[in-house]
Order: C-alpha cells, then sequence, then structure tokens
C-alpha cells in the first residue's frame, strides 16, 4: 500500500481524512479519545475493522491521558470511553469488540501498578492493530482462490485498505490476485448516498494498479443481464449466528440479482466480524445516517429542503443469498450456522 489508513504516532492516533478523497490525501492527528469519538461518528475513518482498531487506540489515548489517582477511578474513567466509543456506530460488531477486548485486558489485570496498566493497554491496542494487518493478508491468500483469470468482479462500498488496517477485506483478495499475476476487471459501485465505491474503491485500486470501472448502483442488473460479472465480492461489517451478513446498504439487492443470475455472491470479513450471540440479521440494529446526506452532494442540495428521507447505513443479506465466506482462518460454506462455530472455536 502507498498510503495508510490509521497509524499510532507520537502518543496519538494519525488518520486519513476519508471525507477528503479522492480530491485531497490528508492526515489529521487526534490525540484524546473523545476526538477518535468524534472521527468515528463523523465518517473520518470507516469499515468495521478499521473503526474497532481506531476505537482500541481511542482506548489507549484515554489510558495514557488518565490522571486519575487509584485504580477505582482509572477503571471508571476507562469505562466511561468505552461506553463513548461504542456508541458512535451501533451496527459494525468490531468497534464494540474492540473496546472490550481492551476492557477485559485492564479488568483481568487490575493487580498491576496503574503506570504499568496504561501502558500495557497500549501494547494491547497496537497488537490489535497487526492482528488485523496479518488478517488481512491471510483473507486474500484465501479469497485469491476464487479470482479466476480473465474474469470480472463486483464489489460495493469500501471494503478495501480504508477500511482496515492493512490491505483490507473483500479488496484483499484482488491485491493477491495481482500479485499472483492474474488477469481480471473489478467494476465499483458508486454506493449511494456517501460513495465510498466511487470515491474511496476507486482511488485506492487506481492507485494500486488494479483494472477498475465505475458504474453507478443501477446498473449492475444490466451489467449481470450482459454477463459481464463473474462474481460479487463484498465486506461486511457484522455477520450472525445464521450466516446473514449486515453490510453497505445496497448489499442485499446485489445479492438478490446475483441469484438471479446464477453469479456466486462471496463475502469476504475477518472472523471478529463474526458475532455469534445475535442469532438472526433481524435483531441487528440498523444506523440511521443524517438526511443531509442524501439531500444534498457534498453541500450542494440535490433534494427538496422539507422531504422526507429514511436513510439506513446498512442492509441484511439473508444467509441463503450467501456463496461462501472468507476469513483469515479460511473459506467456509453452507450450512454457516455450523461453519461459523468452527471458525469462531
Amino acid at each position: 500500500m502507498n498510503f495508510f489508513t490509521l497509524q499510532w504516532q507520537d502518543s496519538s492516533v494519525v488518520m486519513i481524512d476519508q471525507r477528503k478523497l479522492p480530491q485531497e490525501e490528508i492526515y489529521l492527528s487526534f490525540k484524546t479519545a473523545e476526538q477518535v469519538g468524534a472521527a468515528i461518528k463523523d465518517m473520518v475513518v470507516r469499515g468495521a475493522p478499521a473503526i474497532g482498531v481506531a476505537a482500541a487506540f481511542g482506548m489507549a489515548l484515554a489510558a495514557q491521558n488518565s490522571t486519575a489517582e487509584n485504580h477505582d477511578a482509572f477503571f471508571k474513567e476507562m469505562n466511561d470511553t468505552a461506553e463513548m466509543l461504542i456508541s458512535q456506530r451501533p451496527t459494525a460488531v468490531n468497534l464494540a469488540w474492540a473496546v472490550k477486548r481492551i476492557q477485559n485486558f485492564y479488568q483481568s489485570s487490575q493487580d498491576l501498578p496503574l503506570l504499568t496498566l496504561q501502558n500495557m493497554i497500549l501494547e494491547e491496542a497496537l497488537a490489535i492493530f497487526e492482528e488485523d494487518c496479518n488478517m488481512c493478508i491471510d483473507m486474500g491468500v484465501h479469497g485469491a482462490e476464487l479470482i479466476k483469470l480473465g474474469n470480472s468482479y463486483l464489489t460495493h462500498c469500501n471494503a478495501g485498505a480504508l477500511a482496515t488496517a492493512g490491505r483490507g477485506t473483500a479488496l484483499s483478495p484482488f491485491y493477491e490476485a495481482k500479485d499472483q499475476h492474474k488477469k481480471f476487471k473489478v467494476y465499483s459501485c458508486e454506493t449511494r448516498p456517501f460513495l465510498q465505491g466511487s470515491r474511496l474503491t476507486c482511488w485506492e485500486l487506481l492507485k494500486n494498479n488494479i483494472d477498475v470501472t465505475l458504474i453507478t448502483d443501477n446498473m449492475a442488473a444490466k451489467l449481470m443481464q450482459e454477463g459481464k460479472i463473474h462474481g460479487v465480492i463484498v465486506g461486511s461489517d457484522r455477520i450472525v449466528a445464521n450466516g446473514d451478513v449486515v453490510n453497505k446498504i445496497g448489499t442485499y439487492g446485489l445479492a438478490v440479482l446475483a441469484k438471479a443470475h446464477e453469479i456466486p455472491f462471496y463475502v469476504v470479513a475477518p472472523s471478529s466480524t463474526i458475532d455469534l450471540e445475535t442469532p438472526e440479521g433481524s435483531q441487528v440494529t440498523i444506523e440511521e445516517r443524517p438526511i443531509e446526506e442524501v439531500t444534498q452532494l457534498f453541500g450542494t442540495p440535490s433534494a427538496p429542503t422539507d422531504i422526507k428521507v429514511y436513510n439506513p447505513a446498512f442492509d441484511v443479506t439473508p444467509h441463503h443469498l450467501v456463496t461462501a465466506i472468507v476469513t483469515e482462518k479460511g473459506i467456509v460454506y453452507p450450512p454457516f450456522s455450523e461453519s461459523l462455530k468452527k471458525i469462531k472455536s
């Protein structure tokens, strides 16, 4: 990668401002957990694995900035920070997973001196960062098996390096396939209303010399009808126990189209995205985003000012529409209620 999404530098969290892409490549520095929480909420950083890593770094900032003089006060500060970070975006499971991992770490290490504990929380956050980088590589290796020579693949939203600490989830197989000198094409949906496909995926793939073509969201059916798509590859913000997939709004529609055209539909996500505690997708809280994302195009009005708006950020793809799920531990197939348990065991 010739850019990075987020890093820990000099007691700060540095992130590329994804709101500015593709016009500007700007990096911002955050020194408090509150600033990191705002960056997650405002989508400076987005993508389930990336916001999980960002939240872990936010917890590390809270630990380093703490003025608590005893363990009880410190734990209260940290738990308040955890609650604040988790509340920023409720749908993606990685955010809560990363925060709770940090919580479990310090709650199981209460006998350590306070300064030692603060430093070790940073080490745990950095471990989450490194693990995400390694998982991205492994997902790419497994997923590249699905990329066939000369074929074309459709992707939706951005599940690449910009959505993770490493090479990405759904885009990582493309990077690995390129390293293996496979020839293939990628079609990227623009992904209304926030345009993560056109602004981020296309920018990222072009920057790394992947053959990519941009389409509007409503062109996917025509491409499939014309036989130009040989597979759909997407990421996920949460995969529940029965294999239902929660991902960017529009994913469900693509899965229905793929089924109708007998095209495989693949999901690429780390095992940390698997949520065995939630039985089915209908039980997941779906985040709703500000109406301005629909009524304006980056500040320019594109709809009547008094129009009613419904703007869910995600939808649920039923498991029966999913061909396979690629994780860092390998490719799993239906029945997902059984195969996902094995991945998490």
